[in-house]
């Protein structure tokens, strides 16, 4: 039977809290949740809601998924028709998290599918936050910081992703592209 979510959320930040060598106080600080609501979560007593746990996750700059993960084995395959992509653009721009993020490596990554004539706006990260594409198949044009970048298949591309960037595509076949995210301050 597979762990409730709440017990793992209260697990996975009790773990990370205590290898920073963080208090509740301190965490409570950093993020604005009570010390108590804290305790409460760690113990597994309390369900938080998806504000409280963005609150979180942001104090202590990690990613929203490092608090509902599993641990994980030493090898790992993953076939990207076995993951469940997270849909935005009305079904044409699909995400698949490969391998999401844990805390001790600091970064995660996903395999991207965009449809003709899309165009998804992603939010800024925190700051210190690097994003790395290669792009498979396709052409992606990426939008940031007031530029438009062009990457053809086998092409990469590096930037800090503390600001808006877009990923469009103008042609009239689904690009596919890799992207990795590292979150610097995630094992400190």
């Amino acid at each position: 039977m597979q762990e409730p979510i709440h017990k793992k959320i209260g697990k996975n930040l009790q773990e990370i809290r205590k290898s920073r060598g963080l208090s509740l106080d301190q965490v409570s600080d950093m993020s604005g949740v009570s010390k108590g609501m804290l305790g409460q979560i760690e113990r597994g007593e309390s369900n938080p809601t998806i504000s409280v746990l963005w609150k979180i996750v942001n104090g202590l700059r990690i990613s929203f998924a490092t608090l509902m993960e599993e641990s994980t084995p030493s090898v790992s395959i993953v076939k990207i028709e076995d993951i469940t992509p997270l849909v935005e653009e009305e079904g044409a721009y699909r995400t698949f998290p490969i391998f999401p993020f844990e805390q001790d490596k600091g970064f995660e990554v996903y395999s991207v599918e965009v449809d003709p004539g899309c165009s998804h706006v992603s939010e800024a990260h925190y700051d210190g936050v690097e994003e790395f594409i290669m792009v498979i198949d396709g052409v992606l044009h990426v939008s940031l910081g007031g530029d438009e970048y062009v990457l053809e298949p086998k092409t990469t591309m590096r930037f800090t992703a503390d600001q808006v960037h877009t990923y469009t595509n103008r042609t009239d076949r689904t690009i596919r592209y890799m992207t990795l995210l590292h979150y610097p301050s995630a094992n400190r």
